[in-house]
């Protein structure tokens, strides 16, 4: 599978939230007679969540110190970026201080908890230059926004969501059959083509491109380099257990958020030819893996699905989260 550039396998979360002084960020009485629901919180008040969550991430990086994540962060993007947070302690490099830039908020209107939004923002410059389409939660009235999931699009992928006249978005039910695959339905069907390929059951619902078919074929590739080290990998892909969440988008169609799992399984006949290395970095004693070694990571997409054709990836963010070498 391939990598992620090195900018963004060892990055710390985007953003991460103080999260007791926004906890009520989320309960207002925000109404508009342009829809029937609320929207989860105002534009000023998702500004505030973002503005918090820059400052407390900066301060995680120069400290690289995690006990402060788990307050402020949700599954899948707590243990990825704890994970993330391993490797950086072991090398000893801190991350760069984060800003973020032409940031768009899409806020949905919604009937009761979990109260949730996105942002469309983009950190570095150059060639360090990476979008993000941040998600945040809120389980109650009260508690804090946390960050749940932050893949990276390779396009602006988010300004196609739609958006009424008060500039509030409309979330789309994961059950929803009025698209060419329902949004509960993606990782599934993801971890289908990663799994047997174009042909698998399910696996037609996406299209052709670099994170479905031609990650698939480069996983493929990978084996075989491997075997030829006296290496053999399996993996194996499944929807993993985590909330999925989706916009409407102007064509009547949906941009969604879901989570894919990966096990890996490497096993080698002579000692030396497995390593914890690389993105394993910090989850295993570098020398634990003798014969076999056995990994699970952990992959966030984003895709826009249409009413009808085949669902187009754009966006991503994988890490390991756990290692076990014998």
């Amino acid at each position: 599978m391939p990598a992620r550039r090195t900018a963004m396998s060892t990055a710390l979360p985007a953003c991460l939230l103080a999260g007791a002084a926004l906890a009520a960020a989320g309960c207002n009485d925000n109404t508009s007679s342009a829809g029937v629901s609320p929207p989860a919180l105002s534009k000023q008040q998702a500004g505030q969540v973002l503005a918090a969550y820059t400052t407390a991430v900066n301060q995680v990086g120069r400290r690289l110190d995690g006990k402060a994540l788990p307050g402020i962060e949700a599954d899948p993007q707590l243990s990825m970026d704890e994970a993330a947070l391993k490797l950086r302690r072991v090398i000893g490099q801190k991350p760069p201080a984060m800003k973020f830039t032409h940031t768009v908020y899409y806020i949905p209107r919604l009937h009761g908890y979990p109260h949730w939004f996105a942002a469309d923002a983009i950190t570095g410059k150059g060639k360090q230059t990476l979008r993000h389409a941040l998600l945040f939660t809120q389980a109650k009235a009260g508690a804090p926004w946390l960050l749940a999931a932050d893949p990276y699009p390779a396009d602006a992928a988010l300004s196609k969501v739609a958006l009424d006249p008060d500039g509030y978005a409309t979330p789309v039910d994961t059950g929803d059959k009025g698209l060419a695959v329902a949004p509960a339905r993606m990782a599934a069907a993801h971890a289908a083509l990663l799994s047997g390929g174009p042909s698998a059951p399910g696996a037609s619902a996406l299209a052709k491109g670099p994170k479905t078919t031609e990650t698939y074929d480069a996983l493929k590739q990978g084996e075989q380099t491997l075997a030829k080290r006296g290496v053999t990998l399996s993996s194996t892909f499944a929807a993993a257990p985590y909330a999925v969440y989706a916009l409407r988008t102007k064509d009547r169609g949906a941009l969604v958020w879901y989570v894919v799992k990966q096990n890996e399984a490497y096993s080698a006949a002579k000692r030396g030819r497995l390593a914890v290395s690389g993105d394993l970095t910090g989850l295993a004693p570098a020398t634990s893996a003798r014969t076999r070694m056995d990994t699970t990571v952990l992959v966030q997409y984003l895709a826009t699905v249409p009413p009808k054709g085949r669902a187009t990836v754009t966006g991503m963010y994988r890490k390991a989260i756990a290692a076990h070498g014998s």
